[in-house]
């Protein structure tokens, strides 16, 4: 059976997540000559079809769009940067123990 990392050694491996609550400014493909850069927090993932996509909230740098949703489909992100990291929420690990009552 194979040992499942801890965060710690994620950390040490270089592993980034994107997490819920941070902020990225994320390049994706809008025309050849033409990226769209999208400024927000990344608020989960999502799925259009068979493909995936990622969710973020727009921010204030896109003037009358601040607070709506964009949706990204992974295969069109050119690159994320970064600009604020939110901190991951502790994930309960399921409870295996058995019962007999």
């Amino acid at each position: 059976m194979a040992k499942q990392k801890s965060d710690a050694e994620d950390e040490k491996e270089g592993v980034l997540f994107l997490t819920k609550g941070s902020k990225y400014r994320i390049s994706s493909l809008e025309s050849r000559d033409h990226p769209l850069v999208t400024n927000g927090t990344f608020m989960g993932y999502t799925a259009i079809g068979h493909d995936e996509g990622i969710c973020v909230q727009l921010d204030d740098t896109h003037k009358g769009d601040v607070g709506i949703m964009r949706v990204i489909p992974t295969h069109m992100i050119i690159s994320i940067d970064v600009i604020q990291a939110a901190k991951p929420k502790e994930q309960k690990a399921p409870d295996t123990a058995t019962m007999f009552g």
